[in-house]
């Protein structure tokens, strides 16, 4: 581990004290070596690869993201840091801010600036956002809690007297106030200069956290020249609609101290509406609703000072969340008492220099630099430090606790569901220290919390937000990468009981939909299902929870098969493939969706590929490619690597050819996490030049400068880590292990240094915006064929040549060898889920379909059937008894009559799969509903050819329009509301040919679902 890196792993975990030797001395720069340790790679001479940029922080810019749902904050943090000093803006709603992370860049009104901040969660207002601080010009004449709408005791501002740089923010304010701000770890110093001879104070808004708080507390000491106080909140998503309501709840305390270089001319608190001007103590939350059920309440104290000979007043504070005594050493030993913001400021740089320069680049305009350097130290914002200097920390179970024996920090706040699919790929990666001691941060706090791991910490408390179990995956991947500095057996045992053995919460709808406390809920239907079931699995989306779990055992199993667990693996690998129980190749119209079901067997209708039914913030165009471990399954369940070829340029491209950017259900979405990977499927397919043109485009069409340079949440560093990736031409094959698919790199030459482990080296010596497309590959000096790069070498350490031009290079990386290696087992039935073989009588075959509408009912059950979409049914005692029938000369199998099942057969544009044979016609019992119709059924052969034929269906309460014959016929309707009306209806028989000489595998039909089949046999040629 070099100097540097040491001194600052040292100081986090809190044994240096000093903010100089907190981030070490600024390191000499020299080139990283150009060449790797198995020798050197040649540049042409047209592109001379330049020296590596030396200093990345002027390059990070902490406004981008502050607009258009990036969700990002610009105050002063240092890497992982504890506390994150930074405005709090407000749109005239104290209960309330304009963006999650209490920041908004369009809007210039701030009301403080708060100590703690979450980067890029997508819950407004976020998270966190503690103990605002507040410069006000003026006297304090009324409880600042009483000024609900932010009218008095906030200012404008104007971006031109802002800046924000790593570590460190400045503003001026149009009150005249000036606030510059820099930090350590875990503690702070302020430089508040007010207007000479203004009345001049700060005011501390101990309960006004972004989400409220449940209390607080505030202690002036005049003496002393202290202000100390504490926080009681929490609530993460406690506003949302889908399940927000059961996180109103708090699960930790922050306490401070703040020292002052300014005796206090005044001092005051207040509790509510109440003002009480020489009080020095106060305490009340303000609960965790918002509008009028929180307005006016809450406390918080004042210290004011004269300015008649010097406006600058100097703050100190340091932060804990184990108690005042902590938060009071965390502050004497990271800021001494001859430090001020420029000292800590520099300091502060210097370890961002060293955290961004983990990563060094060669070539690139200034844009390219700015977006890559700021994406990276997003990245680098957390996990974040939750133990103090002493080692102590605050649980799951809010009881203080000490670091595990070897580790040197305790980190809280893991955005499990987005971070998983980037992130902590990009952690472990750079940081293995760091990731090791995040793994067992997150395994103390599962024990802590009863042998649970949540899936989305905050600080310390489990949250419950979103779906899945991203803990097995995230830790897998550590392992995979080489990260070891953890309780590995205990974390890996901990993890396969919550797989395996059902929790009582996951029978619990508490916080559901979007906040479901079971992590693997109702796992014991899960197990015997093979899939979530929509109806009964107590989550937030059964397929969506079945896609999640099967990644979540793959990442087991294959951990387990590292560990020489194989019984372990043995059981899990199977669950790897329970994605193909909810993947229904008849759900809609392009060769199979996944689609929720329910426990017994239906699947979920009506569906739409952008129905959000059975998913979690994203539709079923999107989750269906969630199966980034077993890639060639999925292609094969779409009918091969062409065909899903074919889909994924439809999912990324509109019907006028541009690129999908978001706001389109049928296609990609690169504002949300659960699609991010999908860009790089190409390279599975056999199609490497399209990933290499997909992932550019998204990097150049939603990744930009300015404070709306990120596409969506930034949900703690995932989206920016998806851009370091795509940058260095490079991502996660699958998000367990530690493979790396290749793409295109933008820079011409990329130093990846991991900490205290070997450097990657990507060469490109053409990259440039046109050149997009990889010609050829060496890898430590030999010609590579591959789309991929083996774990060997990020955990190894080498040189990747990557000569890049403006057209593709179709041939590359194409062959079937040279295909992404999946490691689940193939499927002996390459799709799922298609229809029972036929049922042979004679010269027919009755087919098995697939029901979507329960149009029958009965006579003590009429509201049972809906038809039409108007409420009106068969009379089920009208209609032959389910089973093999002979109907209209021809024998069928009749579906079930009672009960709630379906029993008619929509054309909703769908495969209607055929058991695979010779036929000389279909045979269809079929009616219609509002109105009569008329289509064109295309038969499919399995050579690939086609046959088309007719289909005109009268509606059912009318006579026979187009020649069909009668099949079945009832002499009322019921509705719904109970009554029938004695009105005749029919079912139709309708013959349409087929070739005889060729296979039939299946039909489809324009979407149609006024067209109704009851029931369909085949006919044998005579």
């Amino acid at each position: 581990m070099p100097l540097l890196r040491s001194l600052l792993a040292t100081a986090v975990a809190g044994s240096v004290a000093g903010a100089g030797v907190l981030v070490g001395t600024a390191p000499a720069v020299a080139d990283p070596s150009p060449a790797s340790a198995s020798g050197s790679v040649s540049s042409p001479a047209s592109a001379p690869i330049s020296s590596p940029v030396f200093d990345p922080v002027r390059y990070a810019d902490p406004l981008i993201g502050t607009a258009g749902g990036g969700n990002t904050y610009p105050g002063a943090v240092v890497p992982f840091g504890m506390i994150s000093w930074s405005p709090t803006n407000t749109s005239g709603d104290q209960t309330s801010a304009p963006a999650a992370n209490g920041y908004s860049y369009t809007t210039t009104r701030l009301r403080g600036f708060a100590l703690t901040h979450v980067n890029g969660a997508g819950c407004a207002p976020g998270a966190a956002g503690d103990v605002p601080i507040m410069p006000y010009v003026g006297e304090v004449s009324s409880s600042p809690t009483a000024d609900t709408r932010d009218a008095i005791y906030a200012a404008d501002f104007n971006h031109a007297n802002e800046t924000a740089r790593p570590g460190r923010y400045t503003v001026t304010l149009d009150s005249g106030a000036k606030a510059d701000l820099a930090v350590t770890a875990r503690a702070g110093v302020g430089e508040f200069t007010f207007p000479q001879g203004s009345p001049a104070n700060l005011l501390f808004r101990v309960s006004n956290s972004l989400n409220g708080s449940e209390d607080a507390e505030i202690s002036i000491d005049p003496a002393r020249r202290t202000v100390t106080g504490s926080v009681l909140t929490g609530a993460f998503c406690g506003r949302r609609a889908n399940g927000g309501v059961n996180n109103r709840r708090s699960y930790y305390r922050l306490h401070f101290v703040a020292t002052f270089d300014h005796a206090f001319s005044g001092y005051g608190t207040w509790v509510n509406d109440e003002l009480r001007p020489g009080a020095t103590t106060a305490g009340g939350g303000e609960g965790y609703a918002t509008g009028a059920d929180r307005a006016g309440r809450g406390s918080g104290g004042y210290v004011g000072f004269d300015t008649s000979k010097d406006a600058d007043v100097r703050v100190k504070i340091g932060i804990s969340y184990t108690s005042l005594a902590a938060a009071k050493q965390n502050l004497e030993h990271e800021v001494k008492p001859w430090d001020d913001v420029a000292s800590v400021a520099a300091a502060a740089r210097r370890a961002w220099h060293d955290r961004l320069s983990s990563i060094k680049v060669s070539g690139g305009s200034d844009e390219e630099l700015t977006k890559f350097y700021t994406a990276l130290y997003h990245s680098y914002l957390q996990p974040n430090i939750a133990s103090d200097v002493a080692g102590t920390y605050l649980g799951s179970d809010r009881k203080v606790h000490r670091l595990e024996r070897g580790q040197r920090v305790q980190y809280g706040n893991f955005s499990g569901w987005d971070q998983y699919r980037a992130h902590t790929q990009l952690l472990a990666l750079l940081e293995p220290q760091v990731a090791g001691d995040f793994a067992q941060s997150l395994y103390n706090l599962a024990r802590q919390n009863g042998g649970v791991w949540d899936r989305w910490i905050h600080v310390n408390g489990p949250t419950h937000v979103m779906t899945g179990d991203p803990s097995a995956p995230t830790l897998a991947n550590f392992y995979a990468l080489g990260v070891r500095n953890f309780d590995v057996h205990g974390a890996f045992d901990s993890l396969v009981r919550q797989a395996t053995v059902p929790h009582p919460s996951g029978l619990s709808d508490a916080g559901c939909p979007g906040q479901c406390e079971g992590q693997r809920p109702n796992l014991a239907e899960y197990l015997r299902l093979g899939y979530a079931p929509h109806d009964t699995c107590h989550c937030w989306g059964g397929a969506a929870e079945t896609l999640e779990a099967s990644t979540a055992d793959f990442a087991l199993a294959d951990w387990a098969k590292r560990l020489g667990r194989t019984r372990t693996y043995k059981e899990l690998i199977p669950r790897a493939s329970w994605w193909r129980n909810t993947f229904n190749p008849s759900a809609a119209p392009g060769g199979g969706w996944q689609q929720a079901r329910d426990a017994d067997g239906t699947w979920r209708w009506p569906f739409s590929t952008t129905s959000e039914t059975g998913f979690a913030q994203g539709t079923s165009a999107t989750y269906t490619w969630m199966v980034q471990h077993d890639v060639s399954g999925l292609a094969a369940a779409m009918g091969g690597r062409q065909q899903a070829a074919e889909r994924l340029d439809a999912f990324f491209h509109r019907p006028d050819g541009s690129w999908a950017t978001g706001g389109d259900g049928f296609r990609y979405d690169p504002t949300n996490e659960p699609g991010i990977h999908v860009p790089w499927l190409y390279n599975a397919l056999g199609r490497p030049w399209q990933t290499q043109e997909t992932v550019r485009a998204m990097a150049s069409l939603v990744y930009k400068t300015g404070p709306s340079g990120l596409p969506g949440n930034d949900d703690l560093g995932t989206m920016s880590a998806w851009y370091v990736f795509a940058a260095l031409g490079m991502f996660p094959q699958t998000p367990s292990r530690a493979e790396m698919l290749l793409s295109s790199p933008m820079f011409r030459k990329a130093w990846i240094k991991r900490d205290g482990g070997p450097t990657i080296t990507v060469v490109a010596p053409q990259a440039s915006a046109e050149n997009i497309y990889v010609q050829s590959v060496r890898v430590d000096g030999r010609p590579y064929s591959r789309s991929w790069l083996p774990e060997s070498l990020p955990n190894r350490g080498g040189e990747v040549l990557v000569n890049v031009g403006p057209t593709p290079n179709t041939s590359w990386a194409t062959k079937p060898a040279d295909l992404p290696v999946d490691h689940v087992p193939a499927a002996a039935t390459p799709i799922p889920n298609l229809p029972a073989a036929c049922e042979p009588s004679g010269s027919f075959c009755a087919q098995h379909l697939q029901y979507d509408i329960d149009g029958v009912a009965t006579a003590d059950a009429k509201q049972q059937g809906n038809l039409d979409g108007k409420n009106w049914s068969f009379p089920a005692e009208q209609l032959p008894e389910p089973g093999m029938r002979t109907v209209a000369g021809g024998d069928y199998l009749i579906p079930a009559t009672t009960g709630t099942a379906g029993n008619f057969h929509s054309l909703r544009g769908q495969r209607t799969y055929l058991t695979p044979g010779r036929y000389a016609s279909l045979e269809l019992l079929v009616t219609a509903v509002n109105g009569d119709q008329e289509t064109e059924i295309t038969i499919t052969y399995t050579d690939g050819t086609t046959s088309t034929a007719p289909l005109k269906v009268t509606d059912w309460a009318r006579t026979a329009r187009f020649g069909e014959e009668t099949a079945l016929t009832a002499d009322t309707r019921y509705n719904t509301n109970g009554t029938s009306d004695g009105r005749k209806v029919s079912i139709w028989h309708v013959s349409l040919p087929v070739d005889p000489a060729r296979e039939a595998a299946w039909f489809t039909s324009p979407a149609i679902p006024n067209i109704k089949v009851f029931a369909l046999s085949t006919r044998a040629p005579a």
